[in-house]
């Protein structure tokens, strides 16, 4: 949700925030992912203008910030 929130694709994450295209599409699709890859994802978003909601009774959620970065070519 986050990463379609930006208009981003899985490498364009994956190349911010210094992982594989791989790592991004297994933890996508529910995979476990070590806490260092989550901390790389989870800022990477964040400086893209995501904010993260915490589950506050209707469930956790993210959204839009700011002006999102454009993409890496």
């Amino acid at each position: 949700m986050a990463r379609a929130a930006l208009n981003w694709s899985v490498r364009d994450l994956a190349a911010k925030a210094g992982v594989s295209p791989n790592t991004v599409s297994r933890f996508e699709n529910g995979s476990d992912a070590y806490g260092e890859t989550l901390r790389k994802l989870e800022q990477t978003l964040a400086a893209g203008g995501v904010e993260f909601i915490a589950e506050n009774g209707g469930g956790a959620g993210v959204r839009l910030t700011k002006a999102q970065l454009p993409p890496e070519e």
